[in-house]
Order: structure tokens, then C-alpha cells, then sequence
């Protein structure tokens, strides 16, 4: 009589190649992407808020606003302001990117995922690239609410094309960010308040919604060196929404004098910083 030794494996180990990383992120992002379309009060309520602020900026604070070069004009600073709206819209999909992935550790269906042959980060990648096609959703919305109330562009197609490419990185670095918090707490109402906390004043702490300039000088160069504001910064010049004559930055910060390519280097770096973080998190939690 013979003893078998070798037991079975109850879960088969999963696949490898770039191919098979895609592959999985894809078919977790249409999961996500289909789960979005039947609770559609989750894409409502992310259109609502970014539209408020466009509505209650422009005709609340518009007229009271200096800007250099332009003085007081409700017409300029809608021009200034968009660009920090549509990046503020953006960076706010952090908090429900690390809400959802919460919500699905709670729930046990990251659980679920591991059982399965596919590969380690592509449950992450997945739910990151259904949060960048709502995020790009709720940024067209937002760009015919833009449109509505007077904001206008002045280059060609490309650069605008190119200027909404920036803001989209941008925001697809940042639920990276959130993707590591909602990896990191116990709760999804934990992942949302972990996710908004440090934005405001990131966001607030920029070039987004006043000029620079009145700041302390501390804060200007805090202000300067800020990844959001280089995707600001980049955004107006790429929309044709800067002001002949005024200085791109008063400090001299490098990022302010080359925004676009600044943006660039932030959003990839955030992007390579916090992937890499976020799926050695989520290998650590699989053990």
C-alpha cells in the first residue's frame, strides 16, 4: 500500500507576463466599470460636487478677486479658476478609490481575487483604471458646465486635448495614493476621511483658486513646488488661460517656469512612488 505525499494545492498559483497583468486589469476594471453603471448615484454625486464649486466660485468669489494683470474681473478669473477646478475634481477621486478598495476588503471579495490564477497588482490596476474612465466622465461634464458659465480656451484642439491628458494623469496618480490608504485602514469611512484630509490643503496650498502671490513667502514657495500646482500651471498655459505679461512664478520654482513637463515628472513619479507601494501592501495582506 502506497502513501500519496504530494498534496494537491488549493489554489493554483497565478499566472505571470505583462500579457496576463493586462489582461486581468482589464477584466477587474470592466467589473468595476459595470458595478458603477448599476449604482449610477455614485457618478451623480461625484458630477454634483465639482459643479457647485464652479457655480459658487465663479459668481461668489469672482467679482471679489484680484488677479495680476487684470485687477478685479469676474471674466479672468473664471479663466484662472478652471483649471484649479478641474484639478481639484481629479485629485478628489483619491478618497473613492480608497473607499471602494476598502469596501471590497471589508467584503471579502479581494479574498476572492487571491483564489484565483491572475496576476498580484492587477486587482489594483483594475480598480484604479475604472476610477480614471468616471473621473474623465465627471471631467466632460464639467468642462460643458465650464463652458456655460463663460470659461473659454484660446490654443488649438491638441493643446486642450493635451491640457485634460495632463489633468487625467494627474488624477489617475492620485488613486494610486488612495488605493495605498484604502489598503492601509480597516474601514471604508476611515479610506474616505484618510483620503480627503491631506487634499484640502494640498489643494487650498496652491495656485488653484487665489494667485501666489498674496501668500506669505513661506507658502509661496510651498505653493511653487506643489505637484498639484504644476498641473495647474500647465493646464492654463496649455487652455490659453495665462495673462500676458505676468510672471509664470515669484519665486523663480522651477516647476512654475516648466509646468508641463513638471507636470509630467510628478504624476509619474506619484504614479511609480505609490503603485509600487500599494501592491507590496496588498502582497503583504494576501500572506
Amino acid at each position: 500500500m502506497s502513501i500519496v505525499t504530494d498534496a494537491p494545492k488549493l489554489a493554483p498559483r497565478p499566472a505571470g507576463g505583462v500579457g496576463q497583468s493586462v489582461r486581468d486589469s482589464l477584466v477587474v476594471a470592466k467589473r468595476n466599470l459595470i458595478r458603477m453603471t448599476r449604482i449610477p448615484e455614485m457618478i451623480l454625486f461625484g458630477i454634483i460636487q465639482p459643479v457647485m464649486f464652479v457655480v459658487l466660485f465663479t459668481y461668489v468669489f469672482g467679482g471679489s478677486i484680484a488677479i495680476p494683470g487684470a485687477g478685479v474681473s469676474a471674466s479672468a478669473y473664471k479663466e484662472f479658476l478652471m483649471a484649479g477646478i478641474f484639478a481639484q475634481t481629479v485629485t478628489f477621486a483619491t478618497a473613492g478609490a480608497g473607499a471602494g478598495i476598502a469596501d471590497d476588503m471589508a467584503k471579502g471579495l479581494i479574498d476572492r481575487f487571491r483564489s484565483l490564477p491572475m496576476a498580484r497588482g492587477a486587482v489594483l490596476t483594475g480598480r484604479t483604471l475604472a476610477d480614471l474612465v468616471q473621473t474623465a466622465v465627471t471631467l466632460a461634464v464639467l468642462a460643458v458646465v465650464a463652458l456655460l458659465v463663460g470659461w473659454r480656451t484660446h490654443t488649438n484642439i491638441g493643446e486642450v486635448l493635451g491640457g485634460f491628458g495632463l489633468l487625467l494623469l494627474l488624477g489617475y496618480a492620485f488613486t494610486w495614493i488612495g488605493a495605498l490608504i484604502g489598503l492601509s485602514v480597516r474601514t471604508p469611512e476611515a479610506a474616505t476621511s484618510g483620503g480627503l484630509i491631506w487634499l484640502f490643503p494640498l489643494t487650498f496650498i496652491s495656485n488653484a483658486f487665489v494667485p501666489v502671490n498674496g501668500m506669505p513667502k513661506f507658502l509661496q514657495y510651498v505653493a511653487e513646488w506643489n505637484p498639484f500646482s504644476a498641473t495647474v500651471a500647465a493646464a492654463r498655459e496649455l487652455f490659453g488661460n495665462t495673462i500676458d505679461g505676468v510672471p509664470q512664478s515669484v519665486t523663480g520654482a522651477w516647476p512654475m517656469e516648466h509646468p508641463v513637463w513638471a507636470s509630467l515628472i510628478w504624476s509619474v513619479l506619484i504614479i511609480v512612488v505609490f503603485r509600487t507601494l500599494a501592491v507590496r501592501k496588498y502582497r503583504k495582506a494576501a500572506v
